[in-house]
């Protein structure tokens, strides 16, 4: 005897319906988190690289160029007063200190928020060969 289409119960629709749910869930959750992390993680490459230029740029200078990058990202937090931390040490060859210390609030869909925290240090050593 053959098993018709309308003679089955289906106990598998729940679970489909189930992991369906899940995995739209997981996509807007990623949708809204990994722009932001990339775009942290942009904006911690750029601020090391205009660190390593120390030799050539003054403190003032090269907090100004990594605030004018948060901006550009726009990474508002990053503007805060001590976000954003740089020490130049020594003369002819030194190294220049990058504190970088924010949290970016992410927002889901009005359900909740997720914390990305930024808490870098780096210590980059320059020599001036003017």
């Amino acid at each position: 005897m053959t098993r018709t289409l309308s003679s089955q119960r289906g106990e598998g629709k729940i679970g489909c319906i189930v992991s369906l749910l899940v995995l739209v869930v997981l996509g807007a959750v990623a949708f809204k988190v990994v722009p932001v992390v990339f775009s942290n993680q942009e904006f911690v490459r750029s601020a090391e690289e205009i660190a390593g230029r120390a030799a050539t740029l003054s403190q003032d200078n090269i907090t100004l160029q990594i605030q004018k990058r948060a901006q550009d990202l726009e990474i508002m937090e990053a503007l805060e007063p001590g976000a954003v931390t740089v020490v130049k040490s020594g003369g002819g060859q030194g190294t220049c200190r990058l504190s970088l210390n924010y949290v970016r609030k992410v927002d889901l869909f009005g359900i909740t928020t997720i914390d990305i925290k930024t808490n870098k240090e780096k210590v980059i050593p320059f020599a001036d060969y003017r």
